[in-house]
Parts: structure tokens; C-alpha cells; sequence
């Protein structure tokens, strides 16, 4: 079984800066490609960034220039590196893992992919 822990959410004011941790146990963590995702309240989940097992990064459009993702396979831990924070970056943020022994360099944006998710982190913007 494999147990998935967001941390590091919090209420900032905007500009500041969070990063947000994600600890996997129970399984080798380097076969799994990671993945953090926010879900905003009344929007569906999306992905923010993710990383294949041997450190792809992939970003979505509109979170290239304030968010870095990053992994420490030793930690068996996924960072999330957010600056310049903006009350529209204010939702739940979600870390979820695939298995993925066969595809070391492939990283997977959608939600769909993911078996197992943490219970959320919780950021909150303040103007």
C-alpha cells in the first residue's frame, strides 16, 4: 500500500513564497512518476507540474514562471517551490503518484493517470 502525505500549505499573503512537500512510503519510491495538482473551490482539479522518475519536469502554461517541481529520491519526497504567490493560486493542492517502472522519463499531467493521492494541502492567498 502505498501512503501519500502533502505538507507545508498554509494562509500567506500575497507575494510570499511556500514549499510544499510530498512523502511517499510504502513502495520504491523511485518507480513512481509524481504529480502535484490544486483544485480551487467549484473548478475541476489541474495539474500544476510534474516529474518522471528520472527528473522530466513538465509545467502547465500558466505556472512555468512562479512554480519548480523537484524531487529527492533519498527523502522519498516531491517539492513544490511556489513565489510570488497571487490570490488566485488560493485552492487545495494535491500530490499524486504513478507507477511507472517501465517509462523512467515520462511524466504524466493528467489526473487520470494517478492511482494514489495524498489528502491535500491547503494554500491560501490573501490580498
Amino acid at each position: 500500500q502505498v501512503q501519500v502525505v502533502e505538507s507545508g500549505g498554509g494562509l500567506v499573503q500575497a507575494g510570499a513564497s511556500l514549499r510544499l512537500s510530498c512523502a511517499v512510503s510504502g513502495r520504491t519510491f523511485s518507480l513512481y512518476a509524481m504529480g502535484w495538482f490544486r483544485q480551487a473551490t467549484g473548478r475541476q482539479r489541474e495539474c500544476v507540474a510534474a516529474i518522471s522518475r528520472s527528473g522530466t519536469t513538465y509545467y502547465a502554461d500558466s505556472m512555468k514562471d512562479r512554480f519548480t517541481i523537484s524531487r529527492d529520491n533519498a527523502k522519498n519526497t516531491i517539492y513544490l517551490q511556489i513565489d510570488s504567490l497571487k490570490p488566485e493560486d488560493t485552492a487545495v493542492y494535491y500530490c499524486g503518484a504513478k507507477f511507472a517502472h517501465l517509462s523512467p522519463d515520462t511524466y504524466y499531467p493528467e489526473p487520470d493517470a494517478y492511482l494514489y493521492w495524498g489528502q491535500g494541502t491547503q494554500v491560501t492567498v490573501s490580498s
